[in-house]
């Protein structure tokens, strides 16, 4: 191909490809739109990819999701931002199309291009396209006109702004629902670029209009425009506009907007602020949480702490306490495992006497649930409750509990409870723990589940670093040690995995008097299983022990491992010995 022809040849190439019956062809050549860009030069680009892609109707959702995303990072391309004008086209048509997620990134693409626009710029083409796309015929364009309002209404004169605000309050009441939930979705983002005389008038009465939507799901996103409206205005505007609103909300009829309402109501009392919450929004809580939809209470049960702490703790005793009593014997386990989850920070809320005389019992009803779950969230949050009431009286409630999730039948939980042990033995302390947990641990070790029995040995090694190298080899190698002579191989296994992840915390006197006698017995097992895993482990070993050590007892064992019959045993001892040699000679 001649030079003359040579800068042609990336446009007529992308033409083809995306021409292409194959999707993947056409996709790679979107995805190598900056490179075609870089070899056209910026004026070409300008002059003919960009036309080219506006006109380009592939109807391939996955091919406009990548044109959307890769048009938005354009604008160096183009020639900068006094040419980025010429990108809103192509994205102007992909705003209309049917696929929600072509849309919006066509949307976001819109917004990155038009915060970096010159206002001029803005004037002249960003706010007649937001214009263009907010009177469409279809549907699609509106959903995506209100996602740009809040980019092109900063810039706009005054004549224009007034004609924005008229226009985002019909997309308001417009006659799809799609649409009226696109305008509550952005209106908090819109309502922020508005100015404060505006707010109070404009943006309410679309706000009201919202709010009383016949749609639920309009309605439920006008909640999340509560919270934002709150935060935009002054506290008495807010008590005044949003407050009877939220309280509306929180008795409508449609249980997906009481459940949003549940969900943002900690924000919302942020905004109306101390006074208003106590007198309006904690019988709107309190309702909530006593509500008859599931999903609602357990929204509610989730914040229940997060509310109390904005309360003070008289009337959290008074107003929330007795819909926590309730839900801790909720019909729903969802209900019990979301409070479960959050009502140990409830204690240093309440103080340590209401803990203990209202509190304890809830905390012992739930760790007695027969919903595993229920159990696990207050066992994993008890540092909070200890902290305020003092380990003994925890650990004689705590106790028949731990020991029955020790031992239930789903090996899941068994699984959890093993992760919590070195967290509990922190807040237990050694003597506590000896009586009452050190038999479990050792338990665990000859589950017949491998997780539990691999866990089991790492929570070994946790304990040992919690409780110092004495205390292990007092209560832990002994127990450990005896299980070498199982007659069953894969509980021989699991000593091996816990003597090499003791060793390290154990230090070498411990290791070389105890533990690698074992090692080497072991590596006379009639298994090669194991034979290959004393290989591996007495190479972990060698950074541990002396120098003198590694030659007069693991080196020996090592060689006769090295001329075992089975291949990996070989493989391992061999890769063992060089590990030596490469430690001699760096030495």
């Amino acid at each position: 191909m001649s030079m003359v022809d040579e800068p042609l040849y990336p446009i007529a190439v992308l033409i083809d490809e995306l021409k292409n019956d194959d999707i993947q062809l056409r996709l790679n050549s979107i995805r190598r739109l900056s490179t075609i860009a870089r070899a056209l030069g910026e004026e070409r680009t300008r002059k003919e990819l960009i036309p080219f892609l506006s006109e380009n109707n592939d109807d391939d959702d996955e091919v406009l999701l990548a044109m959307a995303e890769e048009l938005g990072v354009f604008i160096p391309y183009v020639g900068g931002v006094d040419h980025a004008h010429v990108l809103l086209p192509p994205l102007e048509t992909l705003c209309t199309v049917e696929e929600t997620c072509v849309r919006d990134k066509a949307v976001e693409s819109l917004c990155r291009i038009g915060s970096q626009m010159r206002e001029t710029d803005l004037v002249d083409w960003f706010i007649p396209l937001v214009k263009r796309l907010a009177a469409g015929e279809w549907f699609t364009a509106r959903v995506s006109a209100c996602g740009l309002f809040h980019i092109a209404y900063p810039s706009a004169p005054d004549m224009l702004k007034t004609e924005l605000r008229s226009m985002y309050s019909q997309l308001c009441q417009d006659d799809m629902p799609m649409v009226r939930r696109a305008a509550a979705t952005n209106l908090g983002k819109f309502a922020a670029t508005v100015e404060a005389a505006n707010l109070k008038t404009d943006i309410m009465s679309m706000f009201e209009d919202l709010t009383q939507d016949d749609q639920d799901s309009v309605r439920l996103l006008a909640v999340e425009g509560c919270a934002a409206l709150g935060k935009l205005l002054e506290p008495q505007d807010c008590v005044a506009h949003i407050l009877p609103v939220i309280v509306n909300f929180s008795q409508d009829k449609s249980w997906r907007v009481r459940y949003m309402v549940a969900n943002q109501l900690y924000e919302l009392c942020e905004a109306v602020g101390p006074e208003p919450t106590r007198t309006d929004l904690v019988p709107a809580y309190v309702r909530l949480l006593r509500d008859n939809e599931a999903e609602v209470r357990i929204a509610a049960a989730g914040k229940v702490t997060k509310f109390c702490r904005i309360l003070n703790p008289e009337l959290a005793i008074q107003h929330i306490l007795p819909c926590v009593k309730e839900l801790s014997s909720d019909s729903s386990q969802h209900v019990r495992s979301a409070l479960a989850s959050v009502i140990m920070g409830m204690a240093p809320v309440l103080g340590k006497d209401a803990t203990i005389e209202q509190l304890l019992p809830i905390f012992l009803s739930l760790l007695k649930d027969e919903f595993p779950d229920v159990r696990l969230n207050i066992i994993s949050k008890l540092d909070q409750v200890n902290q305020v009431i003092g380990i003994d009286l925890l650990s004689q409630s705590l106790l028949p509990a731990i020991v029955e999730l020790a031992e239930d039948r789903h090996w899941r939980v068994r699984l959890a409870i093993i992760e919590y042990i070195p967290l509990l033995a922190s807040q237990l302390g050694v003597g506590f723990f000896d009586d009452k947990l050190g038999a479990l641990c050792m338990q665990w070790l000859q589950d017949k589940v491998y997780s539990i029995r691999d866990a089991a040995a790492n929570n070994l090694k946790r304990l040992a670093e919690e409780f110092g190298p004495e205390w292990a080899m007092q209560h832990i190698v002994p127990q450990v040690l005896d299980m070498v002579n199982n007659p069953h191989y894969l509980y021989r296994m699991i000593v091996l995995r816990a003597i090499s992840l003791l060793a390290p915390v154990m230090g070498s006197e411990i290791t070389c008097s105890k533990l690698l006698p074992v090692m080497v017995t072991a590596s006379k097992d009639r298994v090669p299983n194991i034979k290959f895993n004393v290989a591996k482990v007495l190479q972990s070993m060698i950074p541990i022990v002396d120098q003198s050590v590694v030659e007069s007892t693991i080196r020996p064992a090592l060689v006769d491992l090295a001329e075992d019959p089975d291949v990996d045993v070989r493989f391992f001892a061999n890769q063992a010995l060089q590990s030596i040699d490469h430690v001699m000679m760096s030495s």
